[in-house]
This record gives C-alpha cells, sequence and structure tokens, in this order.
C-alpha cells in the first residue's frame, strides 16, 4: 500500500490524475460534464487532460517505471 503523504505516494496519485483526465477526455459525455470548465477548480480536471493528451508518451513512460518502482522496489 502507498502512503499519500510520501513523495512517492504524491507522484502515484499525480500520475493516476493525469491518466484519468485523459481518459475523461477521449469519452464525449464525460469532456462535456468534467472538462468544460478551464478555469477555477473545474479546471484543474481540464489542465491534467491536456498534460495526458499531449505528454502522453512520457506520462505512460512514467507510468511504467512507477508501477516497476511500487512493485519491485518498495
Amino acid at each position: 500500500m502507498t502512503n499519500v503523504y510520501s513523495l512517492d505516494g504524491i507522484l502515484v496519485f499525480g500520475l493516476l490524475f493525469v491518466c484519468t483526465c485523459a481518459y475523461f477526455k477521449k469519452v464525449p459525455r464525460l469532456k462535456s460534464w468534467l472538462l468544460s470548465e478551464k478555469k477555477g477548480v473545474w479546471g484543474v480536471f481540464y489542465k491534467a487532460a491536456v498534460i495526458g493528451t499531449r505528454l502522453h508518451a512520457a506520462v505512460a513512460i512514467a507510468c511504467i517505471v512507477m508501477a516497476f518502482y511500487v512493485l519491485f522496489i518498495k
């Protein structure tokens, strides 16, 4: 189990958040409901979705590295 208050827990949470928001951007009903605002608190979801779609290769590599770290090293 990963602790959220540690650095690796924050990295895991951030990667999962970016990947989830990028997936939401591909689903039309969720895109209109969750990613319609570009500013404010709801804008965080939009910005994470943009990061996930524009840097999809880097995010995928980071997810693989973090999975390897959590499963085998930690």
